[in-house]
């Protein structure tokens, strides 16, 4: 028993490890991150009001208030979501950048501690960014939560991460198997997926082809989750059994993820791929 604590505390000692590593690059380019901060947030504010706008745009009478709140929930869950799969999904690549690449993935820990570090940090960077943007947005609009779900909404949101940490787990593997185009292909798939899973818009407005695609998305479930949560104040009992399958589908998805770059990093290693640049 006491063996097996301290397996469990080198581990998580492991992982932390890893999570103060990228706290410190964080710190290091914290210039870039400034910059990506305030890309973000103007992004987010450009959306939002487009929505305030859409009543003298459109000529017609549009809840504007309402509008604003669905444009919002898209771009803060999005924001949320694309910073877990960013910095999961570019791990391998930020290992070249910095030339650590054969360090990291020859040291003699497990890839699931690894991945549990690089996981935790992911979440609490989105954690952080979204936060700072809907500081910033609340500040400018008036946006009303009254009658809303929000502990509904946070559920769904946590269990979309979870899809989101696999997928990126996966996408991780084309930086570490295409070292000189894998991170431009990450930002395709990404890139794909804002596109099909309904973040600024429902989804029967796209094409059926599309739909079909969109049905597949994890992110379409939980926006269509929390914006239930948010917009209608949907009891948290009946979004939980779209709670459970979307976290049992983000736990297969982790799952399915460790297993692929397991594969793909014995490949890699095979074949000489953990060089430091290219």
């Amino acid at each position: 028993m006491i063996s097996l604590w301290r397996i469990v505390r080198f581990e998580l000692g492991a992982s932390y490890a890893f999570i103060e590593r990228n706290l410190h690059l964080v710190r290091r380019y914290m210039g870039w991150e400034l910059v990506w901060f305030a890309y973000s947030l103007a992004s987010a504010l450009s959306i939002t009001y487009i929505g305030a706008a859409m009543d003298r745009i459109s000529g017609a009478k549009v809840n504007t208030d309402y509008l604003i709140l669905y444009l919002l929930i898209g771009t803060l869950v999005w924001r949320f979501l694309s910073v877990i799969f960013d910095n999961i999904s570019e791990m391998i690549q930020w290992e070249r950048w910095e030339g650590t690449i054969e360090y990291t993935l020859m040291a003699p820990i497990h890839r699931f501690t690894h991945m549990l570090g690089q996981t935790a940090f992911a979440i609490l960077h989105g954690l952080l960014l979204s936060a700072g943007i809907a500081g910033a947005v609340v500040l400018l609009f008036d946006v009303s939560l009254a009658g809303a779900n929000v502990a509904g909404a946070l559920f769904m949101l946590l269990a979309g991460g979870l899809s989101f940490i696999g997928l990126g787990i996966m996408a991780s593997v084309l930086p570490l198997l295409f070292p000189e185009r894998g991170a431009q292909m990450t930002h395709m798939v990404q890139a794909l997926l804002l596109l099909f899973s309904g973040v600024y818009y429902p989804i029967d407005v796209l094409p059926g082809w599309m739909q079909v695609i969109a049905r597949v998305s994890p992110a379409t479930y939980v926006l269509q989750g929390i914006r239930e949560a948010i917009l209608q104040g949907t009891p948290t009992v009946v979004l939980w059994p779209r709670f459970v399958v979307l976290a049992v589908t983000g736990v297969g998805l982790m799952g399915v993820g460790v297993l692929v770059f397991n594969r793909a990093e014995q490949y890699a290693k095979r074949t000489g791929r953990l060089k430091r640049s290219g």
